[in-house]
């Protein structure tokens, strides 16, 4: 094991999470790194959630303060937390005015993403007995580009892809997924073996991440409402949290306002194994209706005309 001696202590007042870093790949030039926060007073193997974070394929990191007070109700939870590197495609833009050069771009950003989320999750594989990590139990999770990178990986890996290969046979126990859709160029995601049971939450105002689809040609992205859709028929186990003209806040409110939810996905779907399908809509009087429907290129625009 390849281990670094850096020691990440957070200072913020509500966070007290400590983690220890690794350099779990390195591809085309670039250290991929993941912070591990071990489960706080809990002995013996323990679930694991690792977590991708957000911004577009084009920003954001691993350690971003946002997302430490959700490691910390994790760890407290019993639960160990990996959040990861990936390789951020998209740093430098993307052109919104050449559709065609654009969704070839968006996909080489999407499958990176999810390929190195695999490559995370073999590391954490390999390196589960030193860690006290039940690997029967590892939930992938993420926020926004994030979540499509953990869906894209589950969708990777039930499809037999090539670098899914890596895993030997292993899938999530689950997937959390705050405001993600999976990226399709042949339509509607295909399933060749059934996926774990997962949990959606999405607004259904999100000009981010679409909601239910975004496609031309059966090239895009399959949001949160198309991918529960296919669960549904499939028989497999969900949690489908919809809030109604609530925009791309569902990528990171969930995490301070549905820990309970999120736990309790966690005990009942990956722990006990509770083969359920709820599909809960939220009203909330102080978000007015507002538009619902956006095309691909409003899509790229609200992401990349900033």
């Amino acid at each position: 094991m390849k281990r670094l001696l850096i020691f990440i202590v957070t200072l913020a007042v509500a966070v007290s999470a400590t983690a220890e870093t690794y350099l779990y790949a390195e591809k085309e030039g670039e250290k991929l790194y993941l912070d591990h926060y071990p489960a706080i007073g809990v002995a013996g193997l323990r679930p694991c959630v690792i977590f991708a974070f957000g911004g577009a394929f084009a920003r954001g990191t691993r350690a971003d303060k946002e997302y430490l007070s959700f490691f910390e109700a994790l760890t407290k939870a019993g639960y160990d937390v990996v959040s990861i590197d990936y390789r951020k495609v998209l740093a430098k833009g993307i052109d919104t005015k050449g559709l065609k050069g654009a969704i070839s771009t968006m996909q080489r950003a999407v499958v990176y993403a999810a390929e190195d989320l695999i490559s995370a999750t073999k590391y954490l594989l390999d390196n589960a007995k030193d860690w006290d990590i039940d690997t029967t139990k590892i939930v992938a999770c993420g926020s926004s580009a994030g979540a499509i990178t953990a869906l894209q990986a589950e969708n990777m890996i039930c499809n037999s892809a090539p670098h899914a290969t890596i895993l030997k046979e292993f899938n999530y126990a689950g997937v959390i997924s705050f405001a993600g859709a999976i990226f399709s160029v042949s339509g509607k995601p295909k399933w060749q073996t059934a996926p774990c049971p997962i949990m959606l939450f999405h607004g259904n105002a999100d000009s981010n991440v679409p909601y239910n689809k975004a496609s031309a040609f059966g090239v895009g992205f399959y949001g949160s409402k198309s991918i529960y859709k296919q669960l549904e028929k499939m028989d497999i186990p969900y949690l489908f949290y919809s809030a109604n003209y609530r925009n791309h806040e569902m990528a990171a409110f969930p995490m301070y306002t549905n820990i309970n939810d999120i736990v309790g996905f966690i005990e009942r779907y990956v722990v006990k194994g509770e083969k359920l399908q709820i599909f809960e809509e939220v009203d909330d009087a102080k978000y007015p209706k507002t538009k619902t429907r956006f095309s691909v290129k409003e899509y790229l625009s609200t992401n990349y005309n900033k």
